[in-house]
């Protein structure tokens, strides 16, 4: 069985698909980029480290909704406009997580939606309810 996931403390699908889906004890989140989870506007469109705290704070408001945390997190999948900003979007990210740090990888992409510089996915293992 599989449970959507969907909380007003992050921003709402912007398509067809769920803030997070749990099946069984593992959650799949979808990807977050910058947006305000009140208003749905991309912020801070000019600075990826301001960005970047954004997307983990939405992540975060996500894995609440579903009972669980940052040191739930066992993968997540970094996408950037420039890699040229990964030390910035890294020192930001080591912020949000802890020691053992989830397995990770970073990809460089072309673009992203409404002009994010940064998004990011991640997969956690929740304890059963």
């Amino acid at each position: 069985m599989k449970e959507a996931i969907s909380t007003k403390d992050a921003p709402a699908a912007i398509g067809p698909y769920s803030q997070a889906v749990r099946a069984g004890d593992m959650l799949f989140l979808s990807g977050q980029i910058a947006l305000d989870p009140q208003s749905g506007q991309m912020m801070h469109a000019d600075d990826v480290a301001a960005q970047t705290e954004q997307v983990l704070r939405n992540l975060s408001a996500v894995l609440a909704a579903a009972g669980g945390s940052q040191a739930d997190v066992v993968r997540t999948t970094i996408y950037l406009v420039d890699l040229a900003h990964f030390a910035k979007v890294n020192e930001i990210y080591g912020r949000f997580f802890q020691a053992p740090y989830p397995a990770r990888a970073t990809v460089q992409v072309a673009a992203l939606p409404r002009g994010a510089q940064v998004e990011i996915d991640a997969i956690a293992v929740l304890q059963r309810r």
